[in-house]
């Protein structure tokens, strides 16, 4: 275990930091872009390229570039949602009915919460591609949607920069004086995603009577 895991940390250390940086926001950026997070795992991309973080500065940039990379690619769903909405709407209706349903679910959802749905939104699945659309579509300003949906891209950011770099960081200062390091490494990543997904699970529950 602890010879694999080395293995595959310094294959990621071995990539120019910059470059993990920039990959990371851009998966970020097309995970939140008009429904493409339903297929670009953003999340993994971040975490992986976190295990290679060897100091402050590298972790700053790349909770930077995520929040960046959030940003843009929520801005695009919502200038696509302020220009096309309603085409979409009707197009999800006649071509992909199970989609219209979700459509329909971020409008009940966003008509209920207001502000409150984006940032939520961004902690839940499929809505988080699906509200920055429906917002653009609803009219309301986009100095009030970037208000909102702002911190929720700085917390998950922080969030998943810093669980690659505790669970690398610990790896390697265990690894050779302890045989079992690597389950370590592995507890941390698997606890923080067990953690993920019950919040997920508990805020989808809380949430879903806003939406039907």
């Amino acid at each position: 275990m602890n010879d694999w895991i080395t293995g595959f940390l310094d294959v990621v250390q071995s990539v120019e930091p910059w470059l993990r940086t920039l990959i990371a926001g851009i998966a970020i950026m097309l995970e939140t872009s008009v429904l493409l997070g339903l297929v670009v795992p953003g999340d993994t991309v971040v975490i992986v390229a976190a295990t290679g973080i060897e100091d402050v500065v590298q972790w700053a940039g790349l909770v930077g570039a995520c929040v960046a990379g959030a940003l843009v690619g929520e801005s695009i769903g919502f200038a696509i949602g302020r220009w096309l909405g309603p085409r979409i709407d009707a197009f999800l209706a006649r071509r992909w009915p199970r989609a219209a349903e979700r459509w329909g679910r971020a409008e009940r959802y966003l008509r209920r919460r207001g502000g409150p749905a984006i940032l939520l939104s961004r902690f839940l699945p499929v809505a988080h591609s699906l509200v920055p659309l429906v917002v653009g579509a609803s009219g309301m300003a986009y100095r009030r949607f970037m208000a909102w949906t702002a911190p929720a891209c700085l917390a998950w950011a922080l969030a998943y920069a810093s669980v690659g770099w505790l669970a690398a960081g610990s790896f390697r200062e265990l690894s050779e004086r302890l045989h079992g390091a690597g389950y370590v490494f592995v507890a941390i990543i698997v606890a923080f995603l067990a953690v993920v997904w019950l919040g997920k699970r508990w805020l989808v529950r809380r949430e879903s009577r806003h939406m039907d």
